[in-house]
Order: structure tokens, then C-alpha cells, then sequence
């Protein structure tokens, strides 16, 4: 029997060591930058994307190795969008993964070069992995950058921001969804699945598993922040209703959002039905999502 908690509590000791080999030593000038970085990056987490990705590259048919330093620019660089969506011109949040977030502990200048930082390292960690044949050399850089940017998740925090108490909307909610949370997410899946060498239909069932994945992962972190407490969650809760956000709960209902989150997840997991490889890993993850306390 698949036991998902074990898989979870490898793949993340390999992620977390190798995060901590690959990014600059705190001694590194300049150390206050190279400290900020660090703290972000190795605060812990669920390391969701990282974990996806390499799973995505199992399903496909291939392993951890070539996938890793791939997964590893996708960590960091969602780091970066934590620490830049913290900040007081954002979401005014003190607390992260349960510690200070980046700006309290280095101050808001080295928080925005701390996540720029982040953000141009894993261009370079992803520029120096090659995909399999038939890709081309670019295309892991590619999937990023489009994920990234301003039809992905920048467009995404643009509008979430833009939209904070405005009328509940379940066309922009939807938009802000699949672009600041699912672009990213699917990208993950993508990623791996290009780093194994999947297939045309390999490489398509992955992008709709990352595509229902991803939704329901930001459904679940809309329950969550209406249900739960700031000690389980490590971050603030409550604070999308106090602040007017656009989420599924103000749009649909909370039981609205768990009706919209399963269908998501059982979407995601008949989307794995043609792949040729181990995509256990990927069924259980996604049934996580939706059934998360944290």
C-alpha cells in the first residue's frame, strides 16, 4: 500500500538538502542578502511544487535526478513570490511558514532583493538543466517564464489585489486563481514530465492534472484561511474576509469551495488514467490537497 506520508518525508529531506548545498552561504557577500535568502527558502513548508514536479517526472517514466534541479529553481522562485507577497505594498503579513516573514526579520529593501535574488537564481539553477530529446535546450525555461510573469502569476497577484472589496466575482475569482496559484502548479507538473521526456498524450494528462491540481489547491488554502488558526496554518487566518479578498468562500460558500475543491480532485485523478508510468504518487498527492489541515 502507497504510503504518501513516507513519500512526502523523502522527497522533502532530498529537496531540503539540496537547497541547502545549492543556494549561496550565509558568509557570502553580501551575507545580509545571502541570509535573507536562506531564512526564506529553508523556513520549511509543504515544498508542494518541488515534490509535484518530481513525481510528475516518476509518472512519465523517469526518476528524481534529472527533475531535481528543475524542481529546485521552482521552489525558489515560488519563495520569491511569497516573500514579495508578504510585503507592506501587498499583503501586510508578519508571519510565514510560522516565523517573522522576510521583510520583519532583514527589513523591506532586503526582502524585495532577497526575493528578486530568488527570482533571477532560478533562471540560472533552470538554465543549467538540460530536458531530454525532443525538447529543446530552452524549454524548461520557457514553461517557467510563462508561468511566471504577467499572464501567469504576476497577473494573478495584480488582479487579487485590484480586487480586494469588490463585489464577489466568480469570473475573477476563477482568474485569480488559475493564474496566481495554478499557473505555477501546472508548470511543476509540466516540468517533470518534460525532464522524464514524456510524450504528446504523456505531457497533455499532466497538464490537466496540474490544471485541476492547482485550483483545488487554492480552493483548499481559501477553507483553510476561513477555518483554521494561525498556529496550524503558520500564517495569518482569517485575514481574506477582513481584507475584502476575492476567494471561493466569499464567491461560492465554504461548502460551496469543498463541493468545487473534491470535483477538482477527482478531475485531476482521472486525468492520470493514460499515464505509463507510477502515478500513485500523484493520486495521493492530489487527494491531499483537498483534505488538508494546514
Amino acid at each position: 500500500m502507497f504510503d504518501l506520508q513516507d513519500y512526502l518525508n523523502t522527497k522533502i529531506r532530498l529537496i531540503n538538502e539540496a537547497l541547502d548545498r545549492s543556494l549561496p552561504a550565509e558568509t557570502t557577500r553580501p551575507a545580509g542578502l545571502h541570509k535573507a535568502m536562506r531564512y526564506s527558502v529553508l523556513a520549511g513548508g509543504k515544498r508542494l511544487r518541488p515534490v509535484l514536479c518530481l513525481a510528475s517526472a516518476e509518472a512519465a517514466g523517469g526518476n528524481d535526478k534529472p527533475a531535481m534541479p528543475a524542481a529546485l529553481a521552482i521552489e525558489i522562485l515560488h519563495t520569491y513570490t511569497l516573500i514579495h507577497d508578504d510585503l507592506p505594498c501587498m499583503d501586510n503579513d508578519d508571519l510565514r511558514r510560522g516565523k517573522p516573514t522576510c521583510h520583519v526579520a532583514f527589513g523591506e529593501a532586503n526582502a524585495v532583493l532577497a526575493g528578486d535574488a530568488l527570482l533571477t537564481l532560478a533562471f540560472e539553477w533552470l538554465a543549467a538543466a538540460t530536458p531530454p530529446a525532443p525538447y529543446a535546450p530552452n524549454s524548461l525555461i520557457l514553461e517557467l517564464a510563462r508561468a511566471a510573469g504577467s499572464l501567469g502569476v504576476i497577473g494573478g497577484q495584480v488582479a487579487d489585489l485590484a480586487s480586494e472589496e469588490k463585489t464577489p466575482d466568480a469570473d475573477m475569482v476563477e482568474f485569480i486563481h488559475v493564474h496566481k496559484t495554478g499557473a505555477l502548479i501546472k508548470a511543476a507538473v509540466r516540468i517533470g514530465g518534460i525532464c522524464a521526456g514524456a510524450g504528446e498524450a504523456d505531457l497533455n494528462a499532466l497538464s490537466v492534472y496540474g490544471e485541476k491540481a492547482g485550483l483545488a489547491f487554492q480552493i483548499a488554502d481559501d477553507i483553510l484561511n476561513e477555518t483554521s488558526t494561525p498556529e496550524a496554518l503558520g500564517k495569518a487566518a482569517g485575514s481574506d474576509r477582513e481584507r475584502g479578498k476575492m476567494t471561493y468562500v466569499a464567491v461560492h460558500g465554504l461548502e460551496g469551495a469543498k463541493r468545487a475543491a473534491a470535483r477538482l480532485a477527482a478531475e485531476a485523478v482521472k486525468a492520470l488514467a493514460p499515464l505509463k508510468g507510477n502515478s500513485e504518487p500523484l493520486r495521493a498527492i492530489v487527494e491531499y490537497i483537498v483534505a488538508r489541515k494546514k
